[in-house]
């Protein structure tokens, strides 16, 4: 597990009893938030016929915003920023946390998002948005959310109940899903390579499984490359939704 580990890079200072260090996790996100910077600035050029890496920024912006537009509707687009930070930052996240070798000499590649604390924090602001909204723009109507259109008199107190517990667990889910698919996916791949090293030693028929790891092990890290995109995708869709329930209240 020593890939996931939180390692200092640069001895901080102390604050409130805490030491404060500039950690692997915090070099890997601002690594992330440069390439960001780069591809969006690369394909802002507004060249009247627009090149290739143009069009592909033009692409991810329009379909960040398509699934904007679907979810919450028109009132949707002043939320296009964070859900396209989300999306950005996950999905490039991910990517590096894919790569073989690490961009820096003796800085091993970290996925961020394997740690609950990132994924946790992206999901809390998201649930907090969704709240302020919520209760800024519909007030106390805002608890109608959670009683359902045509509900029994006495069934009332029940299902409020049982939709607010749905409510209130969605920030746990949205943070779970993300770190769990990300550090399941690498966890499987370093139990192949173990398996490569150790066939390979024993030498013989193992060397048969050996193979056979290899070849899982590329099947798993396409899959894994497609995990990337698909994470990044539903964390954005769900918080789309989430945010469609807080300004639209279906």
């Amino acid at each position: 597990m020593h890939q996931f580990e939180v390692q200092p890079i640069i001895e901080g200072f102390e604050l409130f009893g805490q030491q404060i260090n500039f950690t692997n996790s915090a070099l890997w996100m601002l690594i992330v938030l440069g390439l960001i910077y780069v591809f969006m600035i690369g394909g802002m050029k507004r060249e009247l016929v627009p090149g290739r890496w143009q069009i592909m920024v033009e692409g991810v912006v329009g379909f960040v915003d398509n699934i904007i537009a679907t979810s919450i509707g028109p009132a949707g687009k002043k939320y296009t920023p964070w859900v396209f930070t989300l999306f950005m930052f996950i999905l490039f996240a991910n990517l590096l946390g894919m790569m073989p070798l690490g961009i820096i000499p003796g800085i091993h590649p970290f996925t961020v998002t394997s740690q609950f604390t990132i994924t946790g924090l992206l999901a809390a602001i998201s649930f907090s948005i969704v709240l302020i909204v919520g209760f800024y723009k519909h007030k106390l109507k805002f608890f109608s959310l959670f009683i359902p259109h045509g509900t029994p008199l006495p069934m009332i107190p029940l299902i409020f109940m049982v939709e607010l517990l749905s409510f209130l667990v969605r920030p746990f889910s949205l943070a779970l899903r993300l770190f769990v698919a990300m550090i399941a996916g690498h966890i499987l791949i370093k139990v192949f390579a173990n398996f490569v090293i150790q066939s390979i030693d024993a030498g013989g028929a193992s060397l048969f499984v050996a193979l056979l790891s290899i070849i899982f092990i590329a099947f798993v890290s396409a899959l894994e490359l497609l995990v990337c995109a698909i994470q990044a995708y539903v964390f954005a869709l769900l918080t789309s939704l989430y945010i469609n329930d807080a300004e639209n209240l279906h």
